[in-house]
Parts: structure tokens; sequence; C-alpha cells
């Protein structure tokens, strides 16, 4: 029979249990602000007022209070990437956690039980990118018998990420309509005209005639990239000799970065959060949302710069670290595009599935990119570069022998990860994507045309990636920390995300250790996942989430993002009247109308309007039906190419047709009307002569044809000129949605 002195003492040891468990509470305000990265004021979405968010620190075994408080009129989200939490507070919204509404407040709470350096950011739509981000790091305890000498080092959090002064749901619309405007921004274009001027008009052919667009490493122009939250950025406490650890984020939305240290060699310590057996390198590429902790050395009095320069090499950040005169890190030279391009050609088939040739790639061994790197592969003397943002002329450096840049084989855990020894479930999956239509898939469906994978607690999951796509793409797993199957067995390093190069085969294996929910793995790129590459794994008989009473209206709402249609309009307004086209479209389906419309009754009015499904993984294929409505007054009774009376001047018809995308990016469109008309047409609308001069012409089997090109000016706007059989010669301009 228990006395009451018992009572006491179990009371004042629960007591001491709960209280040793230091509570840290941070109060995050989520709202819209006014930011000036650029010398132009833009909208942005803040923390507490800042970009990037607060920093969030922790030591290992404290508990979590983090009080969201959202000012927005919309709902947001805050995910807590890397750490392994209790499902529902993930911050998935709808899958994980309930979305956080305007003026409202909401509490997550969960336990640190890890160590290391990583990230919060929101995960609702694009807000990502227009600011919403920080550090989170988790010191290890003092007593922790992992400590190591980089643990006593001094530190900074450093958060790269990327700004753009466009709205980025503008952004999302116009890689699914596959603009080349920010191709032109970067200077990326890759026109006939550049391509005969750099002898590479046979590549250019080659690569039109396989149906690939243009040569790039990433999609979106950005204004400026930031290095915690600005351009430049200078520390000078350190001097001569000095040790600094770098905790390292990049908290971009799809931008990769070279790193480079002009005070020599870089020592990575840890990736993800996990400590690794230290390794140097001379540079080393981070991927979008990876973390890295690395240690460098001032070897001179002086400001040293740690540069991370975007993977496109457009612009860069910096971090100055002592004081004295600047030591800048090596300029990275323009890359050869069309390099890439004759290197892409001789792998892509005529049926957009890419041929490996029978090399065996993986763990960022073989960088299919290396070819336009000129500090690798040399140029010519007379290309000269320009360096980035100076203007001065220079010539490509050459790389030593004995260079090193950092890759996954080099990674060594500092313990053993071994699985448990549990039943082991194999899956096989390809990274597919069609990057003319920016969908971006797993065996080629979308998150929201695949079923969730059942899992159950306590066995060993293990997944063979190959990625059969032209870009490299950072898969992320939540609340997991995965093995990479890297070459070093046993201690084969612990990651969250893998950055995955093209034509690669990787393996990465995990324990199903939580109790239940449902976990998200993506391509973090966040356009990328936004348009379907992802998957959501499902604990077996999970216990509902008291976060998501109805769950299958939640389901609805995840699926929704990769459902989503997107606009796009091209208006013109030209001496001879107005032609143009609107597009509704989302990964399957098509909705469009285009109009002829004249300025007299001899030019008179037209309009054709269809309905679209995509069809094959480069949905080149789209059957559709539609409506057809034409009116001239002074109409012309004549035969088509068929012997058919030609109706082109007067039609009210319902049709059923088929185009095709043709080598060339030439559209074949055959069709039958509802009186078994016939009609076949072909043209292009797109034709680069230059980085600004785009050509287009239609021809038709009902003896129509046009012919005409425009000058952009702006993304929205060009000078545009065409001649129409119908409606005569037109200058004007042109505006494009």
């Amino acid at each position: 029979m228990f006395k009451s002195w018992h009572i006491v003492l179990v009371f004042f040891f629960c007591a001491q249990a709960l209280f040793s468990q230091k509570i840290v509470r941070y109060d995050l305000y989520v709202g819209d602000t006014i930011v000036n990265f650029t010398g132009k004021k833009a909208h942005a979405l803040a923390i507490n007022g800042q970009i990037p968010a607060p920093a969030l620190v922790f030591t290992e075994g404290d508990t979590a209070e983090i009080y969201v408080h959202n000012t927005l009129k919309e709902t947001t989200s805050l995910h807590w990437h890397g750490l392994i939490l209790p499902n529902r507070y993930d911050g998935v919204p709808y899958l994980t956690t309930a979305p956080i509404l305007p003026n409202s407040t909401h509490l997550y709470r969960f336990a640190l039980v890890q160590n290391g350096t990583y990230w919060y950011h929101s995960h609702t739509m694009l807000q990502e990118q227009s600011g919403l981000y920080g550090a989170l790091i988790v010191h290890k305890k003092n007593k922790d018998p992992q400590l190591r000498a980089e643990d006593a080092l001094p530190e900074i959090p450093l958060l790269l990420s990327d700004w753009t002064n466009e709205n980025p749901m503008q952004i999302d619309r116009s890689l699914h309509n596959a603009t080349d405007w920010y191709g032109i921004k970067k200077g990326a274009a890759q026109s006939y005209g550049e391509a005969i001027i750099q002898g590479h008009f046979k590549t250019k052919l080659t690569n039109e005639w396989k149906r690939m667009l243009p040569m790039d490493v990433s999609d979106v122009y950005y204004d400026r990239f930031l290095a915690n939250g600005q351009p430049v950025m200078r520390t000078n406490q350190f001097k001569k000799g000095d040790r600094v650890r770098f905790r390292i984020i990049n908290g971009s939305a799809s931008t990769y970065f070279w790193l480079q240290w002009a005070g020599g060699k870089i020592t990575v310590v840890a990736n993800d959060g996990k400590d690794v057996e230290p390794v140097e390198v001379d540079r080393m590429i981070i991927a979008v949302s990876e973390t890295y902790d690395i240690v460098v050395t001032l070897p001179e009095d002086g400001a040293y710069e740690l540069r991370a320069t975007s993977e496109d090499r457009t612009k860069f950040s910096s971090v100055y670290v002592g004081k004295g005169a600047d030591v800048p890190a090596p300029t990275l030279p323009r890359l050869q595009y069309f390099e890439g391009m004759r290197m892409m050609n001789g792998m892509m088939r005529m049926n957009g599935t890419m041929d490996d040739m029978g090399m065996q790639m993986s763990l960022q061994q073989m960088d299919m990119n290396t070819v336009m790197y000129p500090e690798i592969t040399g140029m010519p003397a007379q290309k000269q570069m320009k360096g980035m943002d100076m203007g001065k002329e220079m010539s490509a450096p050459t790389l030593p022998d004995d260079f090193t840049t950092l890759h996954y084989t080099m990674l060594r855990a500092t313990e053993s990860t071994v699985l448990s020894e549990k039943p082991t479930r194999t899956m096989y999956w390809k990274l597919t994507g069609n990057m003319n239509r920016y969908v971006w898939t797993i065996d080629n469906r979308t998150v929201s045309e695949s079923d969730k994978i059942l899992i159950k607690k306590g066995e060993n999951i293990r997944i063979i990636l190959y990625n059969g796509s032209m870009m490299r793409h950072p898969m992320h797993l939540h609340g997991h920390f995965f093995r990479l199957l890297n070459g070093q067995g046993a201690y084969a390093p612990l990651k969250n995300v893998l950055d995955i190069m093209p034509m690669e085969t990787d393996t990465i294996e995990f324990n199903a250790s939580e109790i239940g929910g449902n976990w998200f793995f993506h391509c973090h790129i966040l356009y990328h996942m936004m348009s379907g590459m992802g998957r959501i794994f499902t604990y077996e008989n999970s216990a509902p989430n008291p976060e998501l009473p109805n769950p299958k209206k939640a389901l609805r709402m995840v699926y929704h993002d990769d459902r989503k249609f997107h606009s796009m309009a091209q208006i013109g307004l030209e001496s001879n009247g107005s032609d143009g086209e609107f597009r509704l479209t989302n990964t399957r389906w098509l909705f469009q109308t285009e109009w002829r419309l004249g300025l007299n009754d001899r030019n008179g009015y037209e309009s054709e309007s269809h309905i679209g499904r995509y069809l094959g993984k480069n949905q080149f294929f789209v059957p559709y039906v539609g409506w057809d409505y034409r009116y001239r007054k002074t109409a012309v009774r004549e035969n088509n190419v068929f012997g058919q009376l030609n109706t082109k001047d007067i039609r009210r018809v319902f049709c059923v047709g088929l185009r095709f995308t043709l080598p060339m990016f030439l559209v074949f469109d055959a069709r039958m009307d509802q009186s078994g008309k016939f009609r076949l047409q072909i043209g292009r609308d797109d034709l680069a002569f230059s980085k600004r001069l785009r050509g287009r012409f239609m021809l038709n089997s009902d003896r129509e044809w046009m012919v005409g090109a425009r000058y952009i000016m702006t993304k929205y706007w060009a000078i545009s000129s065409h001649y129409d059989s119908d409606m005569g010669l037109g200058v004007g301009v042109t505006f494009l949605y």
C-alpha cells in the first residue's frame, strides 16, 4: 500500500523529468511586406518583418513551442525541413497539418530529438519564393559524447536564397507556357543567329529536329541571389589562422549554388544535419534544400570571400570573412550552351526518351554539364568571356589536375548507419518530365494521378531512382532520414535530400520508424513540386489525424496543386485587324480559342475553339473536339485541295481532330467537321532567328496561309507584323500573357 510520502516522491520525480526538458518558445508573425533588393520596390512575405525569417536555435533535447500567427489574407503553413517530429506537426497543409487560416494562430509543439543544421519554410503554394524561409539550428548538448573539435568553432549560419521581383504565380504560369523570356534575360536564348555565329548551326538544327527546347541548367531568371538576405555580407571579427564553421542552407526556390572559398580548401563536416568524416574539396555544389556544414581557414589577414554562384552563372552572392583588403574567390565563366546542346543531341532519341548509351552513372560522379564549363574543357582563345557584373574581358581559367569537386561518394558517416534486420521492400522509380509543357512526374504520373504508397511500421524501404529527365532533381523525404548507398558500406551517410543528376541511378533506403501518418517525398525545386513530381507514403492502420477531420476532402486539396489550370494569351493589334489566341491548360487538358477579326467587311471575322487531351510521355499528341465559326461578306466559292467545296469564308461547324508536334516543332493538325469536310494544317509560332526576333507561319488545305514575325521588347509585348491570305498585311504590336 502506497504511503503519502511515496506519492510525494513519485510526483517529485515526474515533475523533475517534465521540467528538465527546456521549453523554447518562439512567436512567428507571417505578414506582407515591401522589400527593395534591386533598386525597385516589390511585394514580399516575411516572418517578424524580416527575410530570411528569424533563425530558430535549440539544443538537442529541448521542446519547441512555436506559435505561428498568420496576419495574411490567405492561408499559410510552416514545414520544419529535416526534423523528426510527430506527423501532425510536419507542416504540409491538408496532408499532415491543417492550413493556418487568415488572422489565426497555430501552435507547433515537438521535442528536438536530433542535432544539426536544418531550416523551415512555407509549404503553401509558392509562398516560399516570396520570402517565407528561415534557418533552424539544433546544437549538441555540452556533454554529448559525439562532440568534435568542429563543434567548438565560431559559427555563421548562412541561408542562401534566390529573389525575383516578379510574382511567383506569374513565373509558374510562364513556365507552363514554355516562355523563353527567362533565357533572353540570362543571355541563354540560343537562337539560329547565335548558333551560326558560334559555328553551331547543325547543332541547333539537330536540337529542334529532336523537338528539344534550348539547353539550360535552370528555369528561372532571378534578379538577385542573397546570403542571409543580402547580396554581400561581411563579418570582420576573424583574423589570420582562425577557423570558421559555416552552417549553409540552400533555401532557394529553384537555384543550385556553386560554393568557392578564396582562402583555399573547404572542409565538409556535415550534410543535411548529420556529421560526416571531414573531407577537403576545392569547390562544391549545394542542391536546392540541402544543408552542408563546412569549415574554412583564413590563411592571411584580409577579407576572404565565400562565394555562392548560381548554377547558370548569371550572378552570385558573397560573404567576406575577416578584415583588410578584399580577397575575391574565382569568377566562374559563363556556360557554353551550344556545347551542352550538342551533348544532349547525342543522348536524346526521336521519341523524346534518353539514351544512356550503357553508361552507369551515380552519386554526382559524372556531371553531364561539364562540357559547358570553360574552366574544365577550355575554349578557343578568340572566345573570351566577360566577367560577371564587372565588365572586364577575361579568358577562361584552367583548373589544376588535383582540383577536387565534392560528390556523394566522398561522404562517410561518423558511425554505423546499417538498418535493423527487418524485411526490405524495394521500389524502382523513374523521374520523368516534359520540359516543353513543364510537367514533372515520377513514372510519368503526377501526385494526383498516383495512389498513396502503403508502408508498414518497422519494415525497411529501398528505393532505386533513375533520372530519365534532362534536369537534376533534389528529392526530399519528410519525417525520415535515409541511407544513401554510396560505397561507404556500414558508414553510408544519412540524408533527407538526394540530388540526382540526369541519367543517374541512385539507391536510398530507410526504416519505416514513425508511428503513422502521411509523409511527402518530392522534388524540392518549387515549380517541379507544384507540377506534380512527388509521391505520398502512408503508414498502414494510421490513427486519425486530429488536424484533418475530413481526410478525403483534405487529400483532394493536396491533389489540387498539380491539377491547376494555367492561362496564356497572345493578342495582336495590327493595321489589318486583330488576331490572337487564349489558352487554358493543365497537366493533361487543353481549352483553346483563337480568333481573327478584320477591320472591314472583306476581312470579316472567324473563331475556332477546341477542347483537347494531351497524350503520351512527351504529350506530342492532342486529340480534340471543337467548333468553328467564321463569316466574310465577300465570300469566294472555291474548292479545297481535296476537291471539296471550301467553306473557309462562311462556316458554322463542329469538328474532331488531332494535333501532332513534328520534328522542328512543326504542329500538324488534321480535322474533319460534321459535314465530312477535311482540313490539314501545318505551322509554327516561335522560330528563333535571333535573341529577340521570332518568326511564324501557317499553311492549310483550305488554301489559307500566313507568315509573320515579332520582335520581343519585354515579357509582355512585342513589335509585330504578318501577312494573312485573308486579312492582308498588318503592322502593330502583340501583347503576350
